[in-house]
This record gives structure tokens, sequence and C-alpha cells, in this order.
């Protein structure tokens, strides 16, 4: 600790010795650094905050709405763009001495950085500008700001009124175009597609069309197949419940036996002809069966065969003729349905290239009509969001902060740096002291003077002075004193000039 506390103290005697040098340095580096403080022009902010609504009620409720995130980041981009910016610096001071092309790309460079928009809300937006030009006075940078915040605001609002309307109408020439365009693809197509369904009609709508041909061929079948089954099993039934019947009914006469049957269905037929059946009809078809089949058991019973003929043999006659007709119809329609499928299936298998060529056709039809119905729903929408906007605009803008007229600075921070300037003129007037003093080979304590030779120091002889020479060392003392004071008093009046400007330009 003791060996610290020398160390400062030979410091401090170092830098007292040459006080008069670290004075001289602390002056010069103030000086500098305060002129450089000085050429910093102040740069001077001005805020605003506007409202802006995109889409209202009447928009949402015929369904038109749009993407909230993309039309916060269309406010922000247009608000921000070159285009606008190089309009506010054409109709601003800044705009002054631009003469050519990268005069004014650096111009809008520096200003995009300077201009800056965030978005507080979903539709509300702070606007900022810093301007500090070093050609233009502290209240002319201060107007600028403001002026260029207005124009900004200006240049949206007329952009967004007449801009959002004639974008509409250029967007419907453009979709008309297209839709025009799509029509006549589509009619190329279709005559197309017309052409080869009339040459191969087999292959209407593809390969996917057949397919689904097949497969429904393919239920059919299976339906017939089952519904055969279902008849053939209820035709077995009849048959067994007819062979358990007996045929007639043990009457004495003429009456009964094969020919009373046969006199009786007869009668049926007789009758079902006078309610117009044709020949072809089941019923008919059945009751000649029955008639054929009692003509034959009527030529084999004797002259004296009698008996009743049995009622309920008869009906079940005529159903297992109706049952025998259905699974006759049924065998048909399964052999038609094989005939279509076996076609359908070797066309398919025998004509791959057709196929292929109606499945592409098929799709390319179906894409050019799908993008064709979309466009025109596009164009009907956009038709009637246009409609709207010429109704009542949904677009909504409102300046809820108007630009500020900045006061005060935003930077530099000017009595901060000139603060900064002094400590720091201060600081190298003391370093360059100590540094000079340990360059040149001098002990300011005996103890040091000890620690450097390794040998025991006796004593020290301190100064001497005369009368005259306190007097001129107080004389110095007092010039040195007068200099401290005057930096630090010119410190304190560049500090209270700055404020004093300050209070001027507000």
């Amino acid at each position: 600790m003791n060996e610290v506390f020398e160390e400062l103290r030979a410091a401090a005697h170092s830098v007292w010795h040459r006080k008069w040098l670290a004075l001289a340095i602390a002056w010069g580096v103030c000086i500098l650094g305060w002129l450089m403080v000085a050429m910093i022009p102040n740069s001077y902010e001005s805020e605003a905050r506007i409202y802006v609504q995109l889409d209202d009620v009447f928009s949402k409720q015929i369904g038109i709405t749009g993407d909230g995130e993309r039309d916060i980041n269309r406010v922000r981009q247009t608000l921000s763009s070159s285009v606008n910016l190089e309009k506010v610096i054409r109709s601003t001071k800044l705009g002054e001495g631009i003469t050519n092309k990268r005069a004014m790309d650096n111009a809008i460079e520096t200003l995009t950085k300077n201009v800056t928009v965030k978005s507080e809300e979903n539709n509300l937006f702070e606007l900022t500008a810093k301007v500090g030009h070093s050609d233009l006075s502290d209240s002319e940078n201060a107007a600028l700001a403001q002026d260029v915040i207005q124009k900004l605001i200006d240049i949206f609002r007329e952009e967004n009124i007449a801009g959002d309307r004639g974008d509409v109408a250029e967007t419907l020439v453009f979709l008309d175009q297209q839709l025009e365009a799509r029509k006549r693809d589509l009619e190329t197509a279709e005559q197309q597609r017309l052409a080869f369904e009339a040459q191969n009609p087999e292959l209407i709508g593809g390969s996917e069309a057949m397919s689904a041909k097949l497969q429904g061929l393919r239920s059919e079948v299976r339906g017939v197949d089952a519904d055969l089954a279902a008849a053939q099993s209820a035709l077995a039934a009849i048959n067994g419940q007819l062979a358990g019947t007996p045929r007639t009914l043990n009457t004495p006469g003429e009456a009964g036996g094969a020919r009373g049957a046969l006199a009786q269905v007869r009668g049926q037929l007789s009758s079902a002809q006078a309610r117009g059946l044709t020949d072809s009809h089941p019923d008919i078809i059945a009751l000649k069966r029955q008639v054929s089949s009692l003509e034959r058991q009527a030529a084999s019973e004797g002259p004296n065969a009698g008996g009743t003929p049995n009622p309920a043999h008869s009906s079940m006659v005529s159903i297992r003729a109706e049952r025998e007709a259905n699974v006759q119809s049924l065998v048909a329609r399964k052999a038609a349905l094989q005939s279509e499928l076996s076609s359908l299936t070797a066309n398919q298998a025998n004509e791959p290239a057709a196929a292929a060529e109606a499945n592409r056709i098929s799709r390319d039809y179906d894409v050019l009509r799908k993008s064709y119905d979309d466009l025109l729903k596009d164009r009907e929408q956009l038709k009637l969001r246009g409609e709207a906007a010429n109704e009542r605009s949904s677009f909504r803008f409102e300046v809820i902060d108007p630009p500020t007229t900045p006061r005060v600075p935003v930077a530099p921070n000017r009595p901060l740096l000139l603060i900064k300037v002094l400590l720091a003129g201060i600081g190298a007037g003391v370093g360059g002291a100590f540094a000079l003093g340990q360059l040149r080979s001098t002990f300011a304590t005996t103890s040091k003077l000890q620690r450097s030779i390794g040998l025991p120091v006796l004593g020290a002889i301190s100064t001497s002075l005369t009368d005259a020479a306190r007097e001129l060392k107080r004389k110095r003392m007092r010039k040195f004193t007068a200099g401290a004071a005057g930096l630090a008093g010119l410190a304190v009046i560049l500090l209270v000039v700055e404020f004093v400007q300050r209070g001027m330009v507000a």
C-alpha cells in the first residue's frame, strides 16, 4: 500500500512539476475539440401520427377484405418509397443544388436513413424525419424537418385517394385481356375434344371416364348376378312347391282333370287378351305355356277322366311361368352387360394411344376451364370492389398528431460533448506531463531513488528560495491559476451560448 501511495505521490509531483505543459496541452486539445463540436450541425426531428383504415364495414359485408399484414407493409413502403422521397426532396429545400442523378440518389439515400415509419397498431403509424444540414441554420433545419413530414403525408393522401381506383381500372383491363385469351384457348380445346369424341365415341371423357364406366358396368353385372341368383332360387322354390301340389281335385264329370284346368286357363288367356295384353307380355307367354302343357295332359287323359282343377296348382303354375320369364330376362341382361364390358376392355387394351390422347385432351380442357372460371370469378370480385370504391371509398386517412415543430435538436448532444472535450483536454494534459516525466531520469522522492539504485539514501536537500524567487513563483502560480480558470470559464461560456441558441430556436 505504501508503494502505491509513493507512486501516486511521485506521479502527482511529476505532473505538477510540468503543470505548464499540462495546461498548454489541455488548452490545445480543448480548443481543437470544441472547434470540431462547433462544426457538427444540429439535427432536428419532427414527428407525426396518422391513422389509415383500408377496409370498412361495407367491404366486409360484401366479402372483400384484404390481408392486414400486407396492407400495413404496403402503407409503410409507400410512405418511405424512393419515388415519394424524391418528390419530397424536389418540393423542399433539400432539392436545392441537386443538378444530376447521382446527387439525387445520394440525397434519397440520406433521407431514407433519416425517415422512419413505425406501426404502433394495426392502422396507426408514426412518421419521424430527422434533418441536419450544415449550410442551414437551426431554425431552418427545424422547419425543414416539419416540412418533410408534411410533404410525405400530402403525397400519401393524394396517391391513395386517386391511385386505388386507377389500379382497379388497370387491373380490370388486364383481366379482360387474359379472359379473352383464355376464351380462345378454351374454344380451341373444346373443338379438339368434340372432334376426337366424334371419331372415338367409346373414349368420351378420357381414361378416367372409361375407368368410371368400366367400374359402373362391373357393379351393374354384380347386381344382375345377385338378382339372377335370387330369381333362380325363387324358381327352384316354386318348382318344389308345385311338385307337391296335385293338379286336380277328385270330382265326377268332365269339369275336372286337365280338361277342366285347360278350359280355365284358356278363359284366363282370353281375358288377358281382351285387356289388350300383347303376345310378348310375360303373362300371355306364361298362359300360352300353360295351355300347351294342359293340352298335352288332356290328350293323355282318358275319355272318362274327371276331377276338378286344383286352383292352388294353377296359381303355382302361373307363378312359375312368371319366375321363369324373370330368370330369362336377367340372363339376357347379364349377357348384354358382359358384351359391353368386354368391348370396353378390348378398346382400352387395343388402343392405348387413343386412350392416352383422350385423357390428355380431357385434362387440358379441364385445366383451361378451371383457369377461365377462376379468372372470371376474380374479375367479378374486383369489379364489385371497384364499384364499391366508387360509391364509398374504403380508404380512410386521418392525421392524429400533425407534424411537430422541433424546439430542441436531437443530435448532437452538444453540452455533453463540450464537457467531454474539457475532460479529455485535462486528461491529455495530465497524461502528457506524466509521460514526459517518465522519459527523463529524475526522481520525485528519495524512496524511488533508493529503489532504483539499490543503495541507501542518507537524505535530501530541499529548495531554498529568496524573496525575489518566491514573488516570481507566486506570479507564475497566479498566471497558471488564471490559465486553468480561463479554460474552465471558456467551457462555461460555450455551454451558455449553446443553451441561448437553443432558446432562440424555440
